[in-house]
């Protein structure tokens, strides 16, 4: 939504996995918001100490709003939420290649579809959003690893 809690949390996990699997190269990760709420911030002090505590670095991230060319560079372009699924359909312009779809449909562990927004929650809901975005995040590096032959 505003690209500075849940969104910017799965970028880091994302791009940490990614590292450790010698795939940085090959893979482009990016985290936009489907808002104009926080543009150029830095992620929400408290995904960035979640975040921290196991190991992922968010300190670089800046908030941006999705942009028509999200659609043409990425194969995949997820959304965290089904409110923020429908503007990305929205948005998806005609014949783009990009698969807009649930973020946790690569969740392997948890039968939730939908990554709760933590903003106006305490310290726990942060990290209830890394167990999913963990979740997932190795999900979908199984996937592309499959789906792309890297």
């Amino acid at each position: 939504m505003g690209n500075i809690c849940r969104s910017p949390t799965a970028e880091a996990v994302f791009r940490h996995y990614v590292e450790n699997a010698g795939l940085a190269g090959h893979i482009l990760i990016d985290s936009a918001g489907t808002h104009d709420y926080h543009i150029g911030d830095a992620p929400d002090l408290r995904a960035q100490r979640a975040a921290q505590q196991r190991g992922y670095d968010m300190s670089g991230l800046r908030g941006r709003q999705v942009e028509e060319g999200d659609f043409h560079r990425f194969d995949y372009v997820l959304a965290m939420d089904s409110a923020n699924l429908a503007i990305l359909q929205r948005l998806a312009p005609p014949g783009c290649d990009a698969q807009v779809r649930l973020f946790l449909e690569y969740a392997r562990h948890h039968a939730e579809r939908e990554v709760p927004d933590p903003y106006y929650g305490g310290a726990q809901g942060f990290e209830r959003v890394l167990d999913m975005v963990e979740d997932a995040a190795q999900g979908l590096l199984q996937h592309i690893r499959q789906q792309h032959f890297i």
